[in-house]
């Protein structure tokens, strides 16, 4: 079955900033030579996140809230002892929500609800350009 990989990148604010990518991924999929499959949406690095949602500003302030509350920023981690980089809670929110996310495609079209949007998570205390790695596998 071929594969096709492409690389892009995108500018995310610090602590829980989000960016829809879904027209990147949607646009490397219609530009690939494949019609049905599935594309893996891959971020790379420790402290980052990829996942669907509404993207909508409001929705966005609540996952920051909830994770806020569920991993607090200012905790003292034991990660902290190890680089001293004080981003416990960026490396711990990255492993809950994950670093990648398959999604079908039919057609050149992603599987996506109507309401469902591809996101970039950039949890770490600095503001990072993301690399996201789109394996596509079909016919």
């Amino acid at each position: 079955m071929p594969v096709e990989t492409k690389e892009i990148s995108v500018n995310v604010k610090a602590d829980c900033g989000i960016v829809d990518i879904t027209d990147m991924v949607s646009g490397a999929v219609r530009d690939s030579t494949l019609d049905n499959g599935t594309v893996t949406v891959f971020c790379i690095g420790s402290t980052g996140g990829i996942t669907t949602m509404e993207y909508e500003s409001n929705l966005s302030q609540d996952f920051s809230e909830i994770l806020e509350k569920l991993m607090p920023l200012d905790r003292d981690y034991h990660h902290h002892r190890t680089w001293g980089d004080y981003n416990g809670a960026s490396h711990l929110r990255s492993m809950i929500v994950g670093t990648s996310l398959v999604v079908p495609f039919v057609e050149k079209k992603l599987t996506l609800g109507t309401w469902q949007q591809i996101v970039c998570v950039n949890f770490d205390r600095v503001e990072k350009i993301r690399k996201i790695v789109l394996q596509m596998i079909g016919e």
